[in-house]
């Protein structure tokens, strides 16, 4: 479609003669191509230039599609040389500058489209002159081992590095262009060719710089800016990618992070670039909620106003980017949240800021209403700031500071009423400012501190000399916590026992300033924090050791339905996919917590049952070892081959088989392997299959339980296998089955009741499956042997000294394990292949004692690290447990307690006790 059949808007010529002036350069344009170059250039004495030396190439360029104008003045910019480059890219810009302004006032393109287009012919002219400079030092040899042709291929290793609203492809009309110049070290040998290269690529940037920014008798084609470098005040204008790499590791601020938000590789060697940025991502992108950049970002905020002295907001002169209701608000908006998210959900990470916010709109980041309006103001206010910097070509900001000049960029706006047109500026400015205005206002609601008790203030005292008040910076944002807090405490049942479990949570903390950060910018997480401190002191000390948990509180779906095994392990397998070994330890480390921690804010605020919770901590241990079983078994086929025939299955016994596991659960597991007809692996260092499997069992059991600097995962237990301790640790198909059919205890058959597959190999998990069907099968109708053992077993135990009592529910007579016993033994003789202890009971009185005792249980686990102590866990903790178990107080729930055991005892006795005192049966 042609221009003219695209226009959907057109500027009014504020002084009409200049207007008709430029367009008698232009004779032959239709009515509606007349009135836009009228329009134009009757408002814009810098367009009125450009006519006027390009009048002639504008009337052909306008019978074509803009699109194809500028693609190819882009492809021009390639055909340059050394002798014409200057000249050359000068009278590129010239006709770049017109298409571009008339595509935009006359509504043809786009907001994103001009920025676009803008920014895609400022990268070919930096393309441009990078390879003529770098062409000419190579031919000089000033870059070692680099020919003329490896220049003009890709920069003999140099890179530019576009940054800003270049970067994003959102360059505005008269910008100048930021860019980062580095070169890949890797191409040179040893220090000094790296050095000489260095200088040689310090000359052609420099060179660069010049033939794009220095004004001549053509002008200019774009102010070059080289000073986001890092450490620019020392560092040469290109430096290696290493070195750029150890400085911000080493010493890099938040506003560079929130630079390369909008970095992209633009001229040279754009592969090494993305490598390069590639491996910024973790300085950039933070695993952790980062809120305490949200601070900074108020901090620069306040410095470049305080600077500039832009407070006003007086219309006259207010600068549109930098001013309050500003560009730049809704840029910091947007990436503030990026930054302080970005390292969790990779879909945050959008250059453009339009795009941003709709991207942390649908991620519940800021609402919908939020995104939509902050988008239609920045394209407004973009276009503006475009009319203001059209007028003159001036890099400026700032609207007009007279009423004569408000008239002509109404005018060069297409408005014909300025009034309107200033009343709709102004009303843009002030909802911008008041929608971003959150991002700077303390959260905290609460301005004075309550009264607090003498034993309120004692615990207090002792605060200034933790960890995490020690620096200046932690003080100034927990002293405007502080009043909250305390006063939230003091809505508890028993304020100074909460403030006595916040006060063992904040002295575990070993740093305060981004906890205290994520804290002033989230009030729900006080309110969570203060919940927990309430209720479950031993979840406070578990927060104090891993307060980055809380980040996952704030990710839009902590609250969401839980996904379930397979979709948890899908998930933690693509975490895990781009790591090496060492790196996917950690970072299931981190996945898991999270998970973990979200089971039990969901059980402690009433959002799932204790039932719930203990199939979501199974499901979540069923997706750890179902994700880390390949990866173990990839390492291990580095050194000895892939594993043989079907490989191994991962065998869950226990609470994990039976899907009953609470907060504090470790993991029996037994690896079932079928090497098929293999006798050794192929590999570097072949092995036989039994020591295959043994290497990767060992390492699955390492990968759980060993401590890495991100902890643990789970304890792990390996004695339900074959032979118990004595037994290989992973064990043939074969194998298996004839110790189970001939060898195994009763014991081990009653623990077979409860082993699921987890990881590994479908087919091998079914026939493992039949194996277990068919061995339990086999017992059906052995109640008297089934029995006597299972008497012997409770004996036994009882022996052990484990007496259990009121809230000691998994121990001793009537007890979780002595209910589980009977359950085992029970479906043993009816050959049933049901795990959980519910199932496999065929009386509701036993099943009811279990589920009651079960929901204690689950609470105790997540409430203390320890033995489970009502005047440990305090009034909260009692009423939680209450809630819970639909008990009206805690009496009431002691008494059921000791009900649930007399009867469950009574119960298991009658059962069992005919058969105390017979003889172990042999196995099978």
């Amino acid at each position: 479609m042609s221009f003219a059949a695209r226009l959907t808007r057109c500027p009014i010529a504020h002084m009409p003669d200049r207007g008709a002036e430029a367009l008698a350069k232009m004779p032959h344009l239709g009515p509606e191509m007349a009135e836009l170059i009228r329009g134009s250039a009757g408002s814009s004495p810098y367009l009125t230039g450009l006519i006027g030396k390009e009048g002639h190439w504008l009337s052909h360029a306008l019978d074509q599609p803009p699109e194809d104008v500028i693609a190819e003045l882009i492809a021009a910019t390639g055909d340059l040389t050394a002798e014409t480059l200057n000249v050359g890219l000068r009278g590129l810009k010239r006709r770049a500058a017109l298409i571009v302004a008339l595509a935009d006032l006359g509504g043809v393109w786009a907001l994103p489209t001009v920025t676009q287009a803008w920014s895609d012919f400022a990268d070919a002219c930096v393309s441009a002159a990078l390879a003529v400079h770098v062409k000419t030092q190579a031919k000089r040899g000033k870059i070692p081992g680099q020919t003329e042709e490896d220049a003009l291929r890709d920069g003999a290793g140099m890179v530019a590095l576009a940054m800003g609203k270049m970067g994003a492809g959102e360059l505005n009309y008269s910008s100048d262009i930021d860019l980062i110049c580095l070169f890949d070290e890797t191409r040179f040998h040893g220090p000094a060719e790296e050095m000489e290269a260095r200088a040689g690529f310090i000359k052609a940037t420099r060179a660069m710089a010049a033939s794009l920014g220095d004004i001549t008798a053509d002008g200019y084609v774009f102010r070059t800016d080289l000073r986001l470098r890092p450490d620019a005040s020392v560092t040469p204008v290109c430096i290696s990618m290493a070195a750029a790499e150890r400085y911000y590791e080493a010493e890099g601020r938040t506003w560079e992070r929130s630079a390369y938000i909008k970095a992209r590789p633009a001229a040279g060697n754009v592969a090494a670039g993305a490598r390069f940025l590639e491996a910024l991502v973790p300085f950039v992108w933070r695993r952790h909620l980062d809120f305490a950049a949200v601070a900074e970002t108020m901090d620069m905020r306040q410095r470049i106003r305080d600077h500039k002295g832009l407070h006003s907001r007086a219309l006259e002169g207010r600068n549109l980017k930098l001013g309050p209701g500003g560009i730049r608000e809704i840029e910091f908006f947007a990436q503030t949240r990026q930054l302080v998210a970005g390292g969790r959900d990779p879909a945050l990470r959008q250059p453009r800021t339009v795009k941003a916010l709709a991207a942390l709109a649908r991620a519940d980041w800021i609402s919908r209403d939020q995104a939509g309006a902050l988008a239609d103001h920045y394209t407004a206010l973009r276009e503006a700031e475009h009319r203001v910097q059209m007028i003159d070509d001036a890099q400026t900001h700032d609207l007009p500071g007279s009423a004569a000049g408000f008239a002509r960029l109404a005018c060069l706006s297409g408005v014909d009423d300025v009034d309107r047109y200033r009343a709709d500026l102004e009303d843009r400015l002030a909802a911008v400012e008041e929608i971003t205005g959150d991002l700077y206002a303390s959260k905290t609601r609460i301005q004075e501190a309550p009264e607090v008790s003498a034993g309120a203030q004692d615990i207090m005292a002792r605060w200034p000399g933790y960890p995490a008040l020690r620096s200046t910076r932690g003080q100034e944002i927990f002293d405007r916590l502080k009043p909250d807090l305390l006063a939230r405490f003091a809505l508890a049942a028993k304020p100074d026992e909460a403030l006595a479990n916040f006060d063992g949570f904040l002295r575990g903390l070993p740093a305060g300033v981004q906890l205290f950060s994520l804290f002033e910018a989230n009030p729900s997480l006080v309110d969570l924090i203060c919940d927990i401190c309430a209720t479950a002191p031993g979840l406070a000390q578990y927060l104090s050791r891993h307060s980055a948990v809380l980040d996952a509180v704030l990710d839009g779906q902590f609250f969401a339905p839980w996904p379930g095994a397979q979709e948890l392990r899908d998930d933690l397998m693509q975490e895990l996919a781009p790591l090496d070994y060492e790196a996917q330890l950690d970072m299931a480390r981190r996945w898991r917590r999270e998970w973990h921690f979200r089971v039990g804010v969901h059980l402690l605020r009433g959002l799932i049952s204790a039932e719930d919770a203990a199939r979501h901590y199974s499901d979540l241990g069923e997706a750890v070892v179902a994700a880390l079983w390949p990866a173990v078994c990839a390492q291990i086929a580095q050194r000895h081959g892939p594993a043989p025939g079907r490989g191994g299955v991962v065998l869950a016994m226990g609470s994990l088989g039976a899907q009953e596991m609470n907060a504090a659960s470790d993991l029996d597991l037994i690896v079932i392997f079928d090497a098929g007809d293999v006798d050794m692996t192929d590999g570097p260092r072949p092995l036989d299959p039994r020591n295959w499997f043994a290497k990767a069992t060992k390492a699955l059991i390492t990968a759980l339980s060993a401590p890495t600097a991100e902890g643990k995962l789970y304890d792990v237990d390996m004695r339900l296998r074959p032979s118990g301790g004595q037994g290989p640790v992973a064990t043939s198909l074969a194998a298996f089955e004839r110790y189970q059919r001939d060898e195994a205890w009763t014991w081990e058959h009653m623990a077979l009741t409860r082993a699921r597959a987890v990881a590994g190999d479908a087919s091998l998990a079914r026939d493992v499956e039949a194996v277990r069907c068919d061995v339990i099968a086999a017992r059906q109708g052995q109640a008297q042997e089934v029995l006597d053992d299972a008497a012997q077993m409770r004996a036994r135990l009882a022996e052990a000294g484990r007496r259990g009592g009121t809230w000691a529910v998994k121990d001793g007579p009537g007890g979780m394990q002595d209910i589980a016993l009977l359950a085992q033994a029970r479906a043993l003789i009816a050959g049933s292949p049901a795990r959980s202890v519910v199932d496999q009971l065929d009386d509701d009185a036993l099943a009811a004692a279990y589920a009651g005792q079960a929901q204690v249980n689950q609470a105790g686990r997540l409430m203390a690290e320890g033995p489970l102590d009502p005047d440990v866990i305090g009034a909260g903790g009692r009423d939680f447990l209450c809630r819970l178990t639909d008990m009206p107080d805690t009496a009431a729930l002691v008494a059921q307690l000791d009900r649930w055991r007399a009867d469950a005892a009574f119960s298991i006795d009658a059962a069992l006790s005919p058969h105390a005192g017979a003889k172990d049966h042999a196995p099978g």
